[in-house]
């Protein structure tokens, strides 16, 4: 029983038509469904059904997928968030586009998280046979394969951290600590594959979203997004870089509504017998952006 990975991030954004032409032009993004006023999106390399859902009306995150093994699961699931005493419901087929039923629960931090096993399947843009490493059709934009993780924020991230582990069976890839001899936890991120991070958090305002990120192949097609980012005139946050945390290297920007986007590359194996690395905060800027060891303070407190 488990978790398998981060499958969906639906958010409110001010402008659809905008925010559609920067996943879908910039990003490389393919829509594949409209419904009420929702926009569906997947990358080229994903399997189901969509993993990006924009909605009209404001900005921010509306709630976040994630997928699980088995349909079983979900009611092993259900009992242990109900024992450690969050909101917890059923959802039906139907209720998001293309997905089965499942488990909807409203986190200690406030934001709703869902779990599914069941979704249509739309393969991806190179197929299973004899497949090419990248569509002959070739990219657009920069052409994202999939989407990698999340950072929320939250008042209390150890209890958020206990949720996940007691709940869902994540683990704790990395910890910020407030000092060498105060364990305070400033932020987790957290693994349920063997990604350095499916989710994160840091403390913060509840039931906010700090930004979700895109999975690229190396260096190189993130300094190429970077150029694309110029040309297309998105806001960067800040790099091309490389975090200590996570060894991860990243752009962060900004959609047209101020939704927070990543690019990610890099990294390194976690698994069940991975050992915890823990940072203090008098390293926190080493460890977000080790390439400058500086931080913009506005970086941590943007959230939508």
């Amino acid at each position: 029983m488990g978790v398998i990975r981060l499958g969906y991030v639906h958010v409110r954004v001010t402008d659809l038509a905008g925010s559609a032409e920067h996943y879908r032009e910039t990003l490389g993004m393919d829509q594949v469904a409209e419904q009420d006023g929702r926009l569906y999106l997947k990358s080229w390399d994903e399997h189901d059904h969509h993993s990006v859902v924009l909605e009209e009306g404001g900005v921010g995150l509306v709630k976040l997928g994630y997928k699980v093994e088995k349909s079983s699961d979900l009611d092993e699931f259900e009992r242990r968030a109900a024992s450690f005493g969050v909101r917890v419901e059923r959802m039906s087929k139907g209720d998001n586009e293309g997905v089965g039923d499942g488990l909807r629960l409203t986190l200690p931090s406030d934001h709703t998280l869902e779990l599914y096993s069941d979704v249509e399947y739309l393969g991806n843009a190179t197929g299973n046979w004899n497949p090419d490493p990248w569509p002959r059709s070739g990219l657009r934009g920069i052409g994202v394969p999939r989407l990698d993780h999340t950072l929320i924020t939250t008042e209390d991230p150890a209890l958020l951290e206990r949720f996940f582990s007691e709940v869902l069976g994540f683990r704790a890839a990395e910890r910020l600590v407030a000092g060498p001899d105060d364990d305070q936890l400033v932020g987790s991120w957290m693994f349920c594959g063997e990604q350095p991070h499916d989710i994160a958090f840091v403390k913060g305002e509840q039931g906010k979203l700090h930004h979700f990120a895109y999975h690229v192949d190396d260096w190189s097609t993130l300094l190429r997004a970077g150029d694309l980012f110029s040309m297309h005139d998105v806001p960067v946050d800040f790099g091309p870089a490389r975090h200590g945390i996570t060894r991860g290297e990243t752009i962060y920007f900004f959609d047209p509504s101020g939704n927070r986007n990543e690019v990610f590359a890099g990294g390194y194996r976690t698994g069940p017998d991975f050992r915890t690395i823990t940072w203090t905060m008098d390293n926190a800027a080493r460890g977000i952006n080790y390439t400058h060891r500086e931080l913009d303070p506005d970086f941590l407190n943007v959230v939508t």
